[in-house]
């Protein structure tokens, strides 16, 4: 682990654009090679300006990466029972090869039903309890998108893992839960922490890596960080500001992600990857595909 004196940035963006790049590679030689271009299906529903941007943003660099897009906007008023079988229709089109459901999804609708809804073999985003399973287990599936990201930042800093201690902040069931278990399967030993945990600053001072994922602006505050920890912040606020107090760790920390352009790039990358992984595999026949995790 690095020292404080050495802290560096372990931005995203460089590493994103080689992942993006190699996953363009794959998808140009799949349709050389049979005449089928990957395509992502987008479901938005509702008309949430933010949500909005991230689908248009996933949707333009599907096609940079030589990856169709299929975009299904749905209305806010929409029941669970409607937006699962449209999900459903997706889950059976073979021209189809990965689903994305952009959460959350507005009051009233039965969130996890919908997840539940897509094909395990197009489950891009890894949200599905069989991809968290699959994933925990170390079978074949499809990685949590921003979790695996996390992984693959962290590994091409060459941050040591195992038998470090890592704390997580935050316990949801598409980052801070599927983080952790990847945490757990490189051999950290993992605490997991939330809005019922006691003594939390202690916690975190005790971390090698830090993953902040509380959905709180600053909350983590600088001197909870340990002197040379990793500190990963995948918080998104307005105005550019993270779940880190990012000016204070960074005095501390020996790694710390910035905010935008650490986790958030890598994030769409590994949406890319898999979306490619997930075309070889269903033409290919074979029966899944091993995610970015």
């Amino acid at each position: 682990m690095t020292t404080p004196t050495d802290a560096r940035l372990m931005a995203g963006t460089d590493l994103a654009r080689d992942i993006v790049t190699a996953a363009a590679a794959r998808a140009a030689d799949l349709t050389a090679g049979t005449g089928v271009r990957p395509c992502l299906a987008t479901v938005l529903v509702g008309d949430d300006p933010a949500s909005q941007t991230y689908v248009r943003m996933k949707r333009n660099r599907s096609a940079q990466a030589g990856i169709d897009s299929r975009h299904v906007p749905l209305p806010a008023g929409i029941d669970t029972a409607e937006l699962v079988r449209r999900i459903g229709e997706l889950s059976a089109d073979p021209a189809v090869h990965g689903i994305l459901l952009q959460h959350p999804v507005p009051a009233g609708i039965d969130e996890r039903a919908a997840f539940e809804a897509i094909d395990p073999a197009k489950d891009v985003d890894g949200v599905t309890m069989h991809s968290f399973g699959a994933m925990a287990f170390g079978r074949p599936g499809f990685a949590s998108c921003t979790p695996g990201g996390i992984l693959r930042l962290l590994e091409a800093y060459e941050v040591p893992l195992a038998g470090r201690r890592a704390v997580v902040i935050g316990r949801s069931p598409i980052l801070g839960r599927p983080v952790g278990m990847l945490l757990l399967a490189r051999d950290a030993t993992v605490t997991y922490c939330h809005s019922r945990t006691t003594g939390l600053p202690g916690l975190v001072r005790d971390a090698d890596i830090v993953v902040a994922a509380v959905g709180r602006p600053r909350f983590v505050a600088g001197d909870w960080v340990k002197p040379g920890a990793a500190v990963v912040d995948a918080g998104y606020h307005p105005g550019g500001v993270g779940d880190v107090d990012f000016a204070a760790a960074r005095e501390r920390a020996g790694l710390i992600t910035p905010v935008p352009g650490g986790v958030g790039p890598m994030t769409i990358a590994v949406l890319l990857e898999q979306t490619v992984a997930a075309a070889e595999a269903q033409v290919s026949g074979r029966p899944g595909a091993v995610g970015a995790g």
